[in-house]
């Protein structure tokens, strides 16, 4: 008997969770970085100040003339996917969404009033049915978490900072709103993977998704398994010169790098959270007005303090070694910025020696092999594709 083809698909009758909170899925980094951002001196008066001067009507009427709007008309396939994900997590208005023309995958939720999902023929494209599913409940997500005001904001922002970039000093304050955006966006995309996983409830869609998106339609050539190991090699491999490196790498960028989304994805799909989610046990909307904002903040502290104490990057193990109390730190820093062992001077001379703190002091200290101050330069590509 012959395969069926769509075997590999999930069942049509999903699980619907009806009044979920985004709480639900929510990462806890992407709470904490909006708190932090909120706290940011300044950024209330640019936000309210910003909210009255972009041009909501004209963002809509942009894409009505120069898009392909999604109905039963057009792009029906999508919009039965859009509805789907939008009655799985009990959104109750389903967003307008749009089509462009632009060979650059790419999708996302916009605006102020009221969320608008954009995505790139490029994307359409790219993706199966099932990927394109996850990439549409990420999107909804978006819109259930509240994100779709500030990628706005950011957007405007990012377009501004290159307008006055020739004024002194004009630059550097909006970067600075800029910067601590994009240090929360990259974190609510974690959370919107989340929810594309609860919409689509198939992880390898999710997965593949995320692959072609990093390396194209040449699934016959790629590997699911080996592409996390990358994720894996990304994290723990190097040293503290490494470590410097990719937080410089992901200043400029608006999302995490795909192996990192994926590797994270994976995490959370095995967690006990998730399967209660599953099992229809998960905070609803109506419990969002009785949240402690405390709460919220020892939540996102106890899940940064997990990951200093897991993480196999070079920078992260070291500063949990410094939290605990760990001696010789002008050691280790220069070890983990040369890769280099103990010194013989440092090594025990005798029983018990391990134990005590005899290295004397290390003037050879790393200063002068850090890296130069680089300005989040938002220029066009460098952000590389991936949904919004």
């Amino acid at each position: 008997m012959s395969k069926d083809i769509n075997d590999n698909v999930p069942s049509r009758q999903r699980r619907r969770f009806p009044g979920i909170s985004s709480r639900a899925y929510e990462h806890p980094a992407d709470r904490s970085a909006l708190v932090a951002l909120r706290k940011l001196s300044g950024f209330d008066t640019v936000f309210k100040a910003l909210s009255g001067l972009l041009p909501e009507r004209s963002l809509r009427l942009l894409f009505l003339s120069d898009s392909v709007r999604v109905s039963d008309a057009q792009f029906a396939h999508l919009n039965s996917m859009l509805r789907d994900a939008c009655y799985i997590l009990d959104l109750e208005k389903v967003p307008p969404m749009y089509v462009t023309q632009n060979p650059q995958p790419n999708a996302m939720c916009i605006g102020l009033d009221e969320p608008i999902i954009v995505v790139t023929t490029g994307l359409v494209e790219l993706l199966d049915e099932e990927e394109m599913r996850a990439v549409v409940g990420h999107e909804v997500g978006h819109a259930l978490s509240g994100h779709a005001v500030y990628r706005t904001v950011l957007l405007f922002l990012t377009s501004l900072a290159l307008k006055v970039a020739w004024i002194p000093l004009g630059n550097v304050a909006i970067m600075a709103i800029v910067t601590a955006l994009r240090e929360w966006f990259r974190k609510s995309e974690l959370s919107a993977d989340r929810a594309g996983l609860l919409v689509g409830q198939d992880l390898r869609a999710s997965m593949r998704g995320l692959m072609k998106i990093a390396g194209g339609n040449h699934l016959h050539e790629m590997n699911v398994d080996a592409f996390l190991e990358q994720a894996e090699e990304y994290e723990s491999e190097g040293d503290l010169r490494d470590s410097v490196l990719k937080i410089l790498n992901v200043l400029p960028r608006s999302h995490p790098f795909t192996t990192v989304r994926a590797a994270e994805l994976k995490k959370w799909a095995e967690t006990r959270e998730h399967q209660r989610i599953m099992d229809g046990h998960y905070p609803r909307r109506d419990e969002d007005k009785d949240t402690s904002v405390g709460d919220s903040f020892r939540e996102s502290a106890a899940f940064y303090a997990d990951s200093v104490k897991s993480s196999k990057d070079p920078l992260m193990k070291l500063v949990g070694d410094i939290a605990g109390g760990t001696a010789d730190l002008g050691g280790k820093l220069r070890d983990r910025f040369t890769g280099g062992g103990a010194r013989p001077s440092d090594k025990a001379s005798g029983p018990g020696a391990a134990g005590s703190d005899t290295a004397g002091p290390d003037t050879a200290g790393p200063g002068a092999a850090g890296p130069g101050t680089a300005g989040p330069d938002d220029k066009p590509g460098q952000n590389g594709p991936g949904e919004g």
